[in-house]
């Protein structure tokens, strides 16, 4: 069973229902950001039609929703974005973003939308491509474009530095964050196969300032620099994506909270006695 709405990137949200254990957080309710349709199957694999009473698929586009994966669960289809929700406040316990905020263009503001429609108590869990993400390929294309063209335009959409994310966390109303970072690394044959896997993925250049074209001797220098510069002893080049892993909570009375300052009773000076102290224990 699914219904299409016309309401304004990928997203899997959970309605509050009965029962909604998902993701062993007990009985809670979800709402799911996800790029991918492959990583949707996945989550869909963990959802019980006892537990989930109703998913809500939303993406901006509204093909990619018609070719999502079906589910025994009652489903409703949500053409929506996220930095204006369509979702009242205090609704989800669990929010969760996969690859897919790097495409916002009001990362504060979408920040603010899911700390909005977050229960007290509830996580924001998200994953987003970062500042080094492809950054073989940009710094190839700016070193070609200097100089067969005497200047450079921007090629590959901006990311956020790891630096301004728990910044901007925190400032939506997050608190007890937590950002990791990881690293993935693919090796392609040449720069035109970086490319056209790009173009594949969907992630190509998204700026609305970005130069229409690139002439072909710059894309044969590009090609060259790319492959002088970081190429690998086996003929290949290596693409570098950077992953951003970030959890925020929802403000909540029952949540920990530091003790207050001076109230601590042991010293951190005595961590090197506890040895002894342990050995001396024992005896």
């Amino acid at each position: 069973m699914q219904n299409m709405f016309s309401v304004t990137n990928s997203t899997l949200a959970v309605l509050p229902g009965r029962n909604c254990k998902v993701l062993c957080w007990g009985k809670r309710c979800f709402l799911l950001y996800i790029k991918f349709l492959s990583i949707i199957e996945e989550i869909l694999s963990k959802f019980l039609q006892e537990t989930v009473e109703k998913l809500i698929q939303v993406d901006i586009a509204e093909n990619a929703l018609k070719n999502a994966v079906q589910s025994e669960i009652p489903t409703v289809s949500v053409v929506a974005d996220e930095e204006c929700l369509p979702f009242k406040e205090d609704v989800f316990d669990l929010v969760v973003s996969s690859l897919s905020l790097h495409w916002v263009n009001d990362l504060p503001r979408a920040f603010r939308e899911i700390h909005q429609v977050l229960k007290p108590d509830g996580v924001f869990i998200g994953a987003m491509f970062g500042g080094d993400t492809l950054y073989e390929l940009r710094c190839s294309l700016q070193l070609a474009e200097l100089e067969r063209e005497g200047g450079f335009s921007p090629h590959v959409s901006p990311f956020t530095a790891v630096s301004d994310l728990g910044h901007l966390l925190s400032r939506a109303g997050f608190n007890t964050l937590t950002v990791d970072t990881d690293e993935i690394q693919v090796n392609y044959p040449g720069l035109f196969e970086v490319m056209e896997d790009l173009q594949g993925m969907g992630e190509s250049n998204c700026s609305w300032n970005r130069k229409p074209l690139l002439h072909r001797e710059t894309m044969l220098a590009a090609a060259a620099i790319y492959q002088e510069m970081y190429g690998n002893s086996d003929g290949s080049v290596p693409a570098t994506f950077q992953i951003y892993y970030m959890i925020g909570w929802k403000f909540h009375e029952s949540q920990a909270r530091p003790a207050q300052r001076g109230s601590a009773t042991v010293s951190f000076g005595d961590l090197a006695k506890i040895d002894g102290l342990l050995s001396r224990g024992k005896k």
